[in-house]
């Protein structure tokens, strides 16, 4: 849902649905909806999450943005997030 009067909202809504659909559902053939769920919570919200820098967070993806956030002083987290994240984001100073 988007608040009236602001249409840029609305563009970013529709650029990200057009992101997911580019993706997913023209580069697979699903048999089902819940192969398509299944491929969007295994491994498109990873991808995009591990591989994808986005502006809002100055370059970084969401994971390297985390896991800086734990370098600086870790203070807000109860444990080390480098774990919970696959692949190299384990030191991206």
């Amino acid at each position: 849902m988007t608040k009236s009067f602001q249409p840029w909202t609305n563009g970013q809504v529709e650029r990200i649905n057009r992101t997911i659909k580019e993706a997913t559902t023209k580069a697979f053939h699903y048999t089902s909806l819940e192969e398509l769920r299944s491929h969007l919570r295994d491994y498109y919200l990873w991808a995009y999450n591990s591989a994808r820098p986005l502006r809002a967070l100055k370059g970084c993806t969401p994971t390297g943005f985390i896991v800086r956030q734990w370098h600086k002083p870790p203070r807000y987290f109860k444990d080390d997030p480098g774990p919970y994240f696959p692949g190299t984001n384990r030191n991206p100073l």
